[in-house]
C-alpha cells in the first residue's frame, strides 16, 4: 500500500488519519472542498511533519463533484499516472443539528459515497473505507456493546443514511473486486476536534473562564482519542476483513460525568460545572461502547491513549487556538 486518498480531510478525524499515512510512508491527496475556510489550517498541521509533507497533495474538489469526469483528472494528476491503493470516504455534510433529519441532504451524502467507491474503482483503489456512525444502531439496553451483528435500529435521517451508505457500497464494491471496510465511530475526540461537541465546547469554556453546563452525565459512554482511531483506520485499510463491519472505540464505559470532570481538572481544579443544568434531549442516548474484539483479531490493534493523556493534548491544542484569536 502506496497511496490513499482520503475525502473529509479537513475533519478531525481526517487530518489525524493523513498524519498516519503520511507518518507510515503512504502518499496521501486529500479531497478538500474549495471554500473550506479549514484548508489552510490542514496544510499547516502538514506542514509540521517536515519532509513528509512532500508525499502530501490536495485537490480541491466538493464531495458532489466525486461523480464527475473532473475529479478523476484532478485525482489523477497528483497521483501522477500511478494507481491509488486505498480510498478512504470519511466526508459527510449534516452531521450536527437539525441536518441530522435533513432526508434530501443525507440521500445527497449516500449518493456522495457510492460515487466515491466509483472513483475509488477507476483510480485503480484495492480497498475502500468507509465512515458509518454509531447512529446506525440507534439504542440499545446497558451492558450491550455495539458489533457487526448488533440489531440496527436508526432513529433518524443520519444514521438511516449511513447504515444505508455502509450496505450499498459494501454491494457496489463486491461487484467491482474492491475490498470493503465500514467503520462505525462511535465518540472520538482530540486535537481538531469541532467547537460544538461536549468535550470540546466544555474545553472552550473552561479556558476562557467560562462555567460550562450540561445534563447530569449518567451516560455510559465510550471515547477514544483521535490518534488511536486514525491508527485503527489505517490497519483496517491493510487487514480489515473484506465487507467487514468495525466499531471504533476504546471498548469501555465511564460515566458522562466523569469525563467532564476529568476535563475541569486538567485546567482549573476549582471551576464550577454546571452539571445537571441542561434537560436530556429527546432519544438521549445512555450508553455507548463498542465491541473491538473484531478489531483487535483482525489487525492487532488496541487503543493506547488514556483519556487522561489525551485530553490535555486536546486541551493544550485548544489553548493554542484561542492564543492565535487573541
Amino acid at each position: 500500500m502506496k497511496r490513499a486518498i482520503v475525502t473529509g480531510a479537513t475533519g478531525m478525524i481526517g487530518t489525524a488519519l493523513i498524519k498516519e499515512l503520511l507518518r507510515s510512508n503512504i502518499e496521501v491527496t486529500a479531497i478538500v472542498r474549495p471554500d473550506s475556510d479549514r484548508k489552510d489550517r490542514l496544510a499547516g498541521e502538514i506542514a509540521k511533519l517536515g519532509d513528509m509533507k512532500e508525499n502530501f497533495h490536495m485537490a480541491l474538489l466538493n464531495l458532489s463533484d466525486l461523480g464527475e469526469d473532473e475529479a478523476e483528472v484532478a485525482l489523477r494528476r497528483g497521483l501522477e499516472g500511478d494507481a491509488c491503493d486505498m480510498f478512504f470516504h470519511l466526508g459527510w455534510e449534516g452531521t450536527f443539528g437539525q441536518s441530522r433529519n435533513d432526508k434530501d441532504l443525507q440521500d445527497r451524502n449516500v449518493k456522495n459515497t457510492l460515487d466515491a467507491v466509483w472513483l475509488a474503482y477507476r483510480l485503480g483503489a484495492s480497498v475502500f473505507v468507509g465512515a458509518g456512525s454509531q447512529a446506525e444502531y440507534g439504542r440499545v439496553p446497558e451492558g450491550v456493546k455495539l458489533g457487526a451483528t448488533t440489531p440496527i435500529h436508526p432513529e433518524n435521517e443520519y444514521g438511516r443514511g449511513k447504515l444505508k451508505a455502509g450496505v450499498d457500497s459494501r454491494a457496489v464494491c463486491k461487484a467491482l473486486g474492491i475490498r470493503h471496510i465500514w467503520c462505525r465511530i462511535l465518540s472520538v475526540y482530540g486535537p481538531g476536534d469541532g467547537s460544538r461537541t461536549m468535550i470540546m465546547s466544555g474545553i472552550y469554556s473552561l479556558l476562557k473562564g467560562e462555567r460550562p453546563k450540561y445534563t447530569k452525565g449518567e451516560q455510559l459512554w465510550d471515547y477514544m482519542y483521535v490518534e488511536d482511531t486514525a491508527k485503527a483506520m489505517n490497519l483496517l485499510a491493510k487487514y480489515g476483513r473484506d465487507g467487514g463491519i468495525y466499531p471504533l472505540g476504546g471498548g469501555t464505559v465511564r460515566p458522562l460525568r466523569e469525563y467532564i470532570e476529568i476535563v475541569r481538572n486538567s485546567i482549573n481544579k476549582d471551576a464550577e460545572l454546571g452539571i445537571g443544568e441542561i434537560e436530556y434531549a429527546p432519544g438521549q442516548v445512555m450508553y455507548l461502547c463498542a465491541d473491538i474484539s473484531d478489531l483487535q483479531k483482525d489487525t492487532g490493534f488496541t487503543p493506547t491513549t488514556p483519556f487522561e493523556d489525551g485530553i490535555q493534548k486536546t486541551i493544550d491544542w485548544a489553548r493554542g487556538q484561542i492564543n492565535e484569536e487573541n
